[in-house]
């Protein structure tokens, strides 16, 4: 990996403003035979981005970034639906980059595997 970005890599868009969702918490975790288990955590920074979410090496497996939704749209004084998004998702070559892109309304969300 880059020196500049991590295996997982995170970019979240406010689709209400425009704008990117600053400061927004996300935890990144990995099942294991015993459940979830935490594996890093971020903030989102001023572009919406995380690009050190986690070491550089991980690996093959399930995994899941917790996003904390409802505190950024609290921050802002609106109302949400979700007070957190949950994306789950599958490492299976663990020398490729996984970015895994939220786009983020109060009341929808998308997600897409992005580069």
């Amino acid at each position: 990996m880059s020196e500049g970005r991590s295996r997982v890599t995170t970019h979240v868009l406010d689709a209400v403003s425009g704008r990117p969702a600053t400061d927004v918490a996300v935890l990144l975790e990995r099942r294991g035979p015993d459940g979830w288990g935490p594996v890093a955590e971020g903030r989102t920074d001023g572009d919406g981005r995380i690009g050190r979410l986690g070491p550089d090496d991980l690996e093959a497996g399930t995994y899941r970034a917790t996003f904390a939704v409802g505190d950024y749209f609290a921050a802002k004084g609106q109302d949400t639906f979700y007070p957190e998004v949950v994306i789950g998702f599958t490492l299976d070559d663990p020398a490729a980059h996984y970015h895994v892109p939220l786009l983020l309304s109060p009341y929808a969300y998308s997600t897409y595997r992005g580069s």
